[in-house]
């Protein structure tokens, strides 16, 4: 007896688009402001370039990045009305700068994304470790990273508003922690009265500004990945562009809030020798004297959560962003293809866990310093390939609008745009100048350049693969950067023959994939 066949068009492993309709603006927000993780930054990343960089401009540090990037959200979601892609920055890049160069992009931001993801392991398995330790359990950070690995491996595989209602729990814990401490620490200052010294903006005119700033844009790092979900938000249109600019204002409003919170509890003349001493335990430190012992061991638990929610995020992004090529043809068409039933992309998600559990693995052998080396090397040198992508992407948006305002006016077409790309030249300029020092190596150390060479080396990599498709797969070099708005699919040779909006609803909840 012959078992009865499926019919051949319908999808029976995967199926062809993201999730529909999934997330609203809250849970794209989450998505954002995870990734930017300002729990993470505010204990770790603010400390430190008080302790580093001696200078008490950080909180205008903050607000003036908020600024930039503010300008460049005004161009990015103006362009995002227009082009709905899981692919974001290599989709506009490949529409405002063209095809070779937007394959090139692409090949930046997978090793980008995948970097900073994986090093935010090194610094969940080292607080893990310590806060175990505190409770008399010895394990090593590499067993604790692990851990959280396999958490997120089996989260980015299950339904992605599942994803969102996790760091939608985790974020508002966070936040809420972090508006405690920082009452805390004004309600507390030092002398007996607050100043707001800190947020005059003169230091931003001495030579230290370079160095404040390719910091302060490293704690925004993230927020784009609310376009990242534009195929499986509701109304994406809308909901990207309100997400994304609600993602830019909170960061920027919690990291110079808190920055500006620390100097009132010390004295802004106090607060680098106290950064310097206690480093990533500074802000338990100011708000341990004043608050039960409870709220301070909560801290440390949601510190841990804000590095996993961060994890979380940047594993969506960097499979999504894997889904995006593979179903334009630019990688294998296994990456283009999604769960029939969570809609999450499979190859991307578990190629991304595959590379993660190797990097850790060869780490852990090696008995390197978890912090340093996997995560402020890899994820400074992720944040600097995502650096690279917005400039590149302001470049874009200002090459997409000049071809027609499609209806935009002045300012989000031409202004903000031409504003945000001079001013992220002069982000860029100073982060590739000064990157050694970012990593802390030795000033005849190859790392003071290699880095930056090799992301030009991928990109012409890059680039050279598009001038091959365009001579040798002309019908798909087409489709690049164009999503679901392409007129050829690659997987319709695959089986996928009926057209996307034709096929019948399949999967546990009835979503057309």
């Amino acid at each position: 007896m012959l078992m009865a066949q499926k019919d051949p068009v319908e999808p029976d492993i995967v199926a062809r688009a993201l999730a529909k309709n999934r997330l609203g603006v809250p849970s794209v927000v989450f998505f954002g402001v995870a990734g930017a993780a300002p729990l993470t930054v505010i204990i770790g990343s603010i400390s430190a370039i008080y302790a580093i960089i001696g200078s008490t401009a950080v909180p205008i540090a903050y607000v003036a990045v908020a600024g930039i990037l503010s300008l460049f959200t005004v161009g990015f979601v103006a362009m995002s009305r227009h082009i709905v892609n899981s692919g974001a920055f290599y989709s506009y890049i490949s529409h405002g700068l063209g095809r070779v160069i937007g394959v090139g992009a692409a090949f930046v931001a997978l090793p980008a994304y995948s970097l900073m993801q994986i090093g935010l392991f090194g610094l969940f398995g080292s607080a893990a470790s310590g806060i175990l330790a505190a409770f008399g359990v010895k394990a090593p950070w590499y067993m604790c990273a692990i851990a959280a690995w396999l958490v997120v491996t089996v989260l980015g595989l299950l339904w992605v508003d599942l994803s969102g209602r996790v760091l939608a729990i985790l974020l508002v814990a966070e936040i809420s922690v972090v508006l405690i401490y920082n009452a805390v620490m004004v309600a507390h200052p030092a002398d007996g009265h607050v100043t707001f010294s800190t947020f005059n903006p003169a230091p931003l005119l001495t030579p230290v500004v370079g160095s404040l700033l390719v910091l302060a844009v490293a704690g925004f790092v993230g927020f784009e990945a609310t376009v990242v979900l534009s195929e499986e938000a509701k109304d994406p249109k809308r909901t990207i562009a309100r997400a994304t600019h609600w993602a830019v204002l909170l960061a920027g409003l919690l990291c110079s809030v808190s920055a500006w919170a620390m100097t009132v509890t010390t004295g802004p003349e106090n607060i680098a020798a106290t950064a310097a001493e206690h480093q990533t335990d500074l802000v338990f430190f100011l708000v341990g004297k004043h608050v039960p012992a409870a709220l301070v061991d909560i801290g440390y638990l949601l510190f841990l959560t804000s590095v996993f929610a961060a994890l979380l995020a940047f594993h969506a992004a960097v499979a999504r962003y894997q889904f995006a090529l593979g179903r334009e043809g630019v990688l294998p068409s296994l990456y283009g293809r999604t769960h029939p039933r969570t809609g999450a992309p499979l190859a991307g998600s578990i190629t991304q866990s595959v590379l993660a559990i190797i990097v850790l693995s060869a780490y852990a052998v090696s008995g390197l310093e978890p912090v340093r080396y996997v995560f402020a090397w890899l994820t400074t040198i992720g944040g600097l390939g995502v650096l690279i992508l917005m400039w590149a992407t302001s470049a874009a948006v200002i090459g997409f609008f000049a071809r027609g305002r499609r209806r935009e006016n002045v300012w989000r077409a031409y202004l903000a745009p031409f504003l945000s790309f001079l001013l992220l030249s002069v982000v860029l300029t100073a982060t590739v100048i000064g990157f050694g020092e970012l990593l802390q190596v030795d000033g005849d150390s190859p790392f003071q350049w290699l880095i930056p060479v090799l992301y030009l080396g991928v990109a012409a990599i890059g680039m050279g693969w598009a001038a091959i498709m365009r001579a040798a797969r002309p019908e798909v070099y087409q489709q690049i950067g164009r999503g679901t708005d392409g007129k050829v699919s690659i997987l319709q040779d695959a089986g996928f023959a009926k057209p996307l909006h034709a096929q019948e609803p399949v999967g546990a909840r009835g979503y057309p994939y």
